[in-house]
């Protein structure tokens, strides 16, 4: 097994070098939400204030991805205390500086309002935002530095991969997912695990595995979210499909208007291949498997994933009729299986932890969790991630706070406004 000698100091945000000196990891938000909102000049302004003070060799800041509360972007957190600080803004360092990170007091004014309960200071998973949450596809986002593959490693990344390799075959990597119950999150629902028995059953020869990154729903920002804050865990999920499929290639098709997921893609799959996780003769199973990127020019129709195979090809994204389907005959007319960028986030960890582990959660016929972008007239406007089965009414009640300014809740969208779907049991 792959097991490099990393570990993570206070569960969170950088992994541990002997001797480093750091006391404190300052944890701030590099997603599309907060970044938007000035998150990165917090960080310059962190850092210079940090040199001033003279400390700056005793803290480590690290940027992450997104913590899910984006109303309340930027989003800074302060370990080992896990301090969660809210809409700050960079005139805001000189008094975290001093008072937190000098003087070890949190600055009340700033924290999030609901972990200030009278003079106690609670936990993030003791708030009504996250304490019905379960976070499986975004475990990782908000928690290490989606750039540095170290901070994956520590928290037991490739040991799925590894494990596959050296100890199953492929029909027992798709027999687990199968017995899991996963279904693909792109909103068809298919189960995932039949997907990849098709492309299996098919013989030998040229496969490949493809990653639809395609997120094209107006006020969906799932998949950008994992691929900003966890993109390692898509890359490993992708290699373990092509081993229980017998495909050495894989591609990402991801929209190019997502620039910081494409940049922390490249930098990952990078990563990957100057480690040995991608690419020739991984872990010295002689299993080869490399992923190229692939960027959409913003056609809508291209996260159908027929049009997106087209579009891969270099035509013009249109739809093919099926079938025959992608896992007989898919890109470049070789057999192909196509999982959204959330059904590959579930992969590791069901590998890890095992199907029941997995099919533990959710409903009879809808296994596991499923992460939702809320928007629109909600106090809570971010990202979660519950147990199928979760209602409607804990959703926006609960979780989202409820409709701002007391007003009552006349209606809910789900899925998306061009057409997504969610599963029924989420009603």
């Amino acid at each position: 097994a792959y097991a490099p000698k990393v570990e993570m100091r206070h569960g969170h945000g950088h992994f541990v070098d002997a001797g480093d000196g750091i006391r404190k990891d300052v944890l701030i938000c590099g997603g599309t939400g907060c970044t938007s909102s000035n998150s990165m000049a917090v960080k310059d302004a962190l850092l210079t204030e940090l040199k001033t003070a003279g400390i700056a060799d005793e803290i480590k800041v690290v940027t992450t991805g997104c913590f899910g509360l984006c109303a309340l972007g930027p989003i800074m957190i302060v370990y080992p205390e896990g301090t969660f600080y809210s809409k700050v803004k960079p005139e805001d360092m000189p008094e975290i500086v001093k008072e937190q990170l000098v003087g070890g007091r949190p600055v009340r004014h700033l924290l999030y309002h609901e972990t200030v309960k009278g003079d106690d200071i609670l936990a993030l998973d003791q708030t009504p935002f996250y304490a019905k949450q379960k976070r499986v596809a975004l475990r990782n986002c908000g928690v290490i530095d989606p750039e540095c593959i170290k901070e994956y490693i520590a928290v037991d990344g490739y040991q799925a991969l590894a494990k596959v390799l050296t100890a199953m075959t492929p029909a027992d990597v798709i027999k687990t997912v199968l017995d899991s119950g996963l279904r693909g999150r792109g909103g068809a629902g298919f189960p995932t695990g039949r997907k990849w028995m098709f492309a299996e059953a098919q013989p030998a020869g040229k496969k490949y595995v493809v990653c639809n990154a395609d997120e094209g729903d107006p006020g969906a920002f799932m998949d950008r979210s994992v691929l900003e804050g966890d993109p390692h865990a898509v890359l490993e999920a992708m290699a373990i499909a092509g081993y229980a499929i017998g495909a050495d290639e894989g591609y990402i098709y991801v929209r190019a208007e997502y620039p910081i997921a494409v940049h922390r893609l490249q930098v990952a799959i990078k990563q990957a291949e100057e480690e040995g996780l991608l690419g020739e003769n991984i872990f010295g199973t002689g299993f080869n498997f490399k992923i190229t990127l692939r960027l959409g020019a913003g056609a809508f129709v291209c996260g159908e994933e027929t049009a997106l195979l087209t579009s891969i090809e270099g035509h013009r994204g249109e739809p093919r009729p099926r079938p025959p389907f992608p896992a007989v005959k898919g890109l470049f007319g070789k057999p192909t299986i196509i999982n959204n960028v959330e059904t590959l986030a579930n992969i590791c960890q069901i590998i890890l932890n095992g199907a029941e582990w997995f099919a533990s959660m959710g409903t009879e016929k809808s296994k596991g969790t499923k992460v939702f972008a809320l928007g629109g007239k909600i106090t809570n406007t971010g990202l979660v991630e519950i147990p199928m089965g979760t209602t409607l009414r804990e959703v926006v009640e609960e979780i989202g706070g409820g409709v701002p300014n007391g007003k009552k809740f006349k209606a809910a969208q789900t899925g998306g406004p061009s057409g997504g779907c969610i599963p029924a049991s989420l009603i």
